[in-house]
């Protein structure tokens, strides 16, 4: 198989079934009240998807816009920043100790959302950044019903196996959310190695935008939360849904739906910024979390010894 064949392979056939798992993965952790939280806990969720869905996205059109990027790797931007969450920014909200219910709940619904806003968008981007007449017109429609069979139906089969087989959802969801991040290392490895000739300008390119754009979009996760005083799981859950993108599935729309490898080297640069961030974030809680438990440890020997 030569390199013409492999690349049409993966992008046709191991592309969408890898995303296909992935997004039932997800659904393996989703019941219906997920989605009722929205109207039992609106505040968090509404400041959480206010994040994702609008206040993200105008962060990377903006430093799209003003950073000296190559067309296709601001388009590589906004790409990110339509595809918010994901089961790995779940899997990091467990890890931080978060409010994981929070996090599946932002994840659930903006997966529904995003399949509408994504095509809409993604098109003003191209004709923005590509300029007027580009090749990389999408058709609104057709791409919509692509987003739901790549989303909507997989959450929905996953969602159907923990309804009628609920010990087979929860022995699977923890591998599933592993293969994830498996895939998106491999996926970024094949990219390597695919376009190798490129990936030190890439690097260097995209990489500043990659690290301003996670940062600036984890800081605003925190401190939106904190002014309008969430507690701490909350405001960890946010920060992490916001800072953390569908990687995968950013990359899947650059190498099948717009056939351009060069747009999906920045969803892979920011997948190497927002893992370490989110690794050392985790670090940091957990550290703290159990120094806090030590201490709560120490006082208790100290108050028995002293009874």
């Amino acid at each position: 198989m030569d390199n013409i064949e492999l690349v049409t392979f993966v992008n046709s056939q191991v592309i969408p079934v890898c995303i296909f798992l992935i997004m039932m993965g997800m659904g393996l952790s989703l019941v219906v009240d997920d989605f009722k939280r929205v109207v039992k806990y609106p505040k968090a969720v509404a400041i959480g998807l206010t994040n994702q869905l609008l206040l993200l996205p105008i962060i990377g059109f903006g430093l799209a816009s003003i950073m000296p990027l190559e067309p296709e790797y601001a388009v590589g931007v906004m790409l990110l920043v339509l595809c918010p969450g994901g089961t790995t920014s779940n899997m990091f909200s467990h890890l931080a100790k978060a409010d994981v219910a929070l996090s599946v709940t932002m994840t659930a619904v903006a997966s529904l959302i995003t399949v509408f806003t994504i095509p809409v968008v993604l098109n003003f981007s191209l004709v923005h950044f590509m300029g007027e007449g580009n090749e990389f017109q999408l058709p609104i429609i057709a791409t919509m019903i692509s987003l739901m069979k790549l989303t909507i139906v997989p959450i929905a089969v996953g969602m159907l196996i923990r309804r009628f087989a609920p010990n087979l959802a929860k022995s699977t969801q923890v591998h599933v959310s592993r293969f994830g991040i498996l895939f998106l290392t491999l996926l970024i490895i094949f990219l390597t190695y695919i376009q190798q000739d490129i990936v030190i300008p890439a690097l260097i390119a995209a990489g500043p935008v990659s690290i301003i754009l996670n940062i600036s979009t984890m800081l605003l996760g925190y401190y939106s939360s904190k002014w309008f005083g969430l507690n701490f799981a909350q405001r960890t859950s946010i920060t992490i849904e916001v800072g953390l993108q569908n990687s995968t599935l950013s990359m899947f729309m650059a190498l099948t739906l717009l056939a351009n490898y060069k747009m999906s080297f920045t969803p892979a640069i920011y997948t190497l910024t927002m893992l370490f961030t989110a690794g050392f974030l985790v670090a940091m809680l957990n550290s703290k979390y159990w120094k806090a438990r030590q201490l709560k440890a120490n006082n208790n020997n100290q108050t028995v010894t002293s009874l």
